[in-house]
């Protein structure tokens, strides 16, 4: 899901980005990959040491560019480093246009992102409530959520021009294949990684792994920034629990504003909108 603290937002005051970095850009709303990427790099990084993502919070093994954290724990990462962000391409700071880092951009059902992001508001103290479903699609389409619309999102990195720097992949392929999903990545990250690595991996990556990782499931998490008994923070996991949600309703006004926003662009998306 997204940051623990939505503080300001300081570009100017981020650390130059280098070839040292890997940069997990994820859509721009709650809960869609960015957990799942902090626990996947710093073990394809690292060739499979658990050390890490057993031992360090995961908002501190990879950093999110947007939390005023950042800054005091970046240049203790080791490298390659990882960090995470949800901003859109045109957030990013120059530096990181004209340097090596490599990007794994995280995309997600847009109707998968809605109901994580309403029960994220739910239980984030720091997010405004999100008043009934209804309300929040109405609220998620306009583009009245933190980093705006999802549309607006994805084609300003679909459309970003950083040719074999970035590798586009969907949280439904991770779901449906983990392993095949982090070969992918290892391979995209030029790394070697054996069959009984990547497995390792996997595992420790799983749903239910993670979920009683106290490093990685915001377990530590005050309270006071988010309420797991309004609803957990790993919460399902899954692809298609929009299905729960939508009415006939919902999914036709829904369309109607995806299918319009994203008219004229030269890529299509992974998933039906019906």
């Amino acid at each position: 899901r997204g940051s623990t603290r939505l503080l300001s937002i300081h570009i100017q005051n981020n650390p130059t980005t280098t070839k040292r970095e890997i940069l997990t850009s994820t859509e721009v709303f709650v809960f869609v990959g960015t957990i799942w990427m902090q626990e996947i790099l710093p073990l394809v990084l690292s060739g499979g040491d658990l050390t890490r993502v057993q031992t360090v919070v995961n908002w501190d093994r990879a950093p999110w560019l947007e939390e005023t954290r950042l800054a005091k724990v970046v240049d203790k990462l080791p490298s390659p480093r990882a960090l995470v962000t949800h901003f859109p391409y045109s957030f990013m700071p120059p530096s990181f246009r004209t340097s090596k880092a490599k990007v794994v951009y995280v995309m997600r059902n847009p109707k998968d992102i809605l109901v994580s992001s309403y029960y994220f508001h739910q239980m984030a103290a720091f997010l405004e409530d999100p008043g009934t479903f209804e309300e929040f699609m109405e609220k998620f389409l306009d583009g009245r959520i933190v980093f705006g619309k999802w549309t607006d999102h994805v084609k300003s990195w679909r459309n970003a021009e950083l040719g074999d720097r970035i590798l586009f992949i969907t949280y439904e392929e991770m779901v449906q294949d983990l392993p095949a999903s982090i070969r992918r990545i290892s391979d995209f990250l030029h790394k070697n990684l054996s069959e009984e690595v990547i497995q390792k991996i996997a595992k420790h990556c799983s749903f239910q792994s993670m979920k009683a990782n106290t490093m990685s499931n915001f377990s530590l998490c005050p309270k006071e920034y988010m309420d797991n008994d309004k609803s957990h923070f790993l919460r399902k996991g899954i692809a298609g629990d929009w299905k729960n949600h939508f009415n006939s309703d919902h999914l036709a006004r829904f369309k109607s504003v995806i299918t319009k926003e994203l008219e004229g662009e030269n890529f299509s998306l992974p998933w039906s909108l019906d």
